[in-house]
């Protein structure tokens, strides 16, 4: 048990400037509709790291260098995203392990999936 909480601590502290990153850009287009038609658009330095949220890539003053490969960034993001769900993993594993009372856990984890599925459900449509 030690090392899996080793494990969450060193992946989630390795990993937290780029989930900030993504949580902070992804909130930033949730909420401002206003799209870029290209990365060579992007002026403002929040529109350039919007473009690297959705481009992976970081536009230089209205062009995009021709030789920008996401590739690299991609793969960091996706070895981001499996340590993300690993130690969220890690963390209810833990939860479950160390708390005093299993049963306000379980309950929780229930409110964390049906309270989104409530909201989403019982939102009126356009």
């Amino acid at each position: 048990m030690k090392r899996l909480r080793q494990l969450h601590l060193y992946l989630g502290v390795f990993f937290t400037p780029m989930l900030l990153f993504f949580i902070g850009t992804g909130w930033f287009q949730t909420v401002d509709h206003d799209r870029l038609k290209s990365p060579g658009e992007a002026e403002t330095l929040v529109q350039k790291l919007r473009v690297v949220h959705t481009d992976q890539i970081y536009p230089e003053t209205g062009v995009i260098r021709q030789k920008a490969s996401p590739k690299v960034f991609q793969g960091l993001v996706v070895a981001m995203s499996v340590a993300l769900i690993l130690t969220t993993l890690l963390g209810l594993v833990l939860a479950f392990r160390f708390s005093r009372s299993v049963w306000v856990v379980t309950l929780v984890l229930g409110l964390g999936i049906v309270a989104p599925a409530a909201v989403l459900w019982l939102a009126p449509h356009r």
